[in-house]
């Protein structure tokens, strides 16, 4: 399946087009990995995943300090892509259709460390990659929840105890200036981890709203990972008749925070402290 973006006008007449098969050679594979992946696409290889580039996720870069320094990589017009399959996000320069820049597909392998800024290391399957808008916290930094789910050619390897992060990126020098992993809330890495799916959106307090897709968990975290908001969705998938196996899932694809101005006027709402319970004092009541 190929990937390509069409912008459409009102009248539904497509007025511009881009194709990835044909900026392969921009994507930065090495020699070994684009001769493997033509070859294998060109025949059918069945190694090879059908979507095997998998753009879910475009996006105008937008206003941003960048462009407005001088930098024409970041023009506000240029079409931002998440390339899940290959490891790869990168920006189409809208009137060359040129990938001017990118990070990926390949990348140092020092998942654990902590201290930042520090060079981008190996992300794996990613969702959501987007520049962060002006007037918010990290503005025209690049924000992406990084699944480190397998995906890459060769595919990037998956630890004994996986675990998801979200990363924000300086694009310029392709740094990670703020990370979150499940080990910034206190708790085991492999607590937060989702291998599709899910996103993270910066918000005006400077919080980050994560969406761990996977398992249907919506959550808040301030800079320093203190989570102050959560969310699991009930709403699990109905068996139906055609189902001759059946997993109950509650999957979230994307959480997107909006204004309380988007609700109707008049919709009730209201914003109250919960106070948590101590699991480590939880009891179940035995009746006699």
């Amino acid at each position: 399946m190929e990937d390509a973006v069409f912008e459409v006008n009102p009248k539904g007449e497509v007025v511009w087009k881009w194709a990835a098969f044909e900026h392969l050679d921009e994507f930065g594979f090495s020699p070994a990995s684009l001769k493997l992946l033509k070859e294998s696409v060109s025949r059918g290889d069945p190694s090879i995943p059908f979507d095997y580039l998998h753009f879910h996720n475009l996006s105008v870069v937008g206003p941003n300090k960048w462009f407005d320094q001088g930098d024409q990589r970041f023009h506000p017009d240029n079409l931002l892509f998440d390339s899940r399959e290959a490891n790869v996000i990168g920006i189409i320069d809208k009137k060359t259709g040129k990938i001017v820049w990118r990070i990926g597909p390949d990348y140092p392998s020092s998942i654990g460390q902590t201290a930042v800024p520090r060079p981008v290391d190996q992300i794996s399957g990613q969702h959501d990659a987007h520049i962060i808008e002006k007037g918010l916290p990290g503005a025209g930094n690049l924000l992406v929840f990084d699944n480190q789910g397998q995906a890459g050619y060769p595919p990037a390897p998956i630890g004994t105890q996986p675990r998801s992060r979200v990363l924000e990126i300086n694009p310029v020098t392709k740094e990670i200036v703020w990370q979150y992993t499940g080990a910034d809330s206190g708790r085991p890495a492999y607590t937060f981890y989702s291998s599709y799916i899910s996103s993270a959106r910066r918000l005006p307090n400077g919080n980050t709203l994560i969406t761990e897709g996977m398992n249907g968990r919506i959550f808040q975290v301030t800079a320093k990972g203190e989570i102050v908001w959560e969310y699991i969705s009930p709403y699990f998938r109905e068996r139906r008749p055609e189902d001759t196996q059946f997993v109950a899932t509650n999957t979230v694809y994307r959480a997107q925070p909006v204004p309380y101005s988007w609700a109707p006027e008049g919709t009730p709402r209201s914003e109250k402290p919960v106070i948590p319970g101590d699991n480590a004092q939880f009891r179940v009541p035995v009746k006699n």
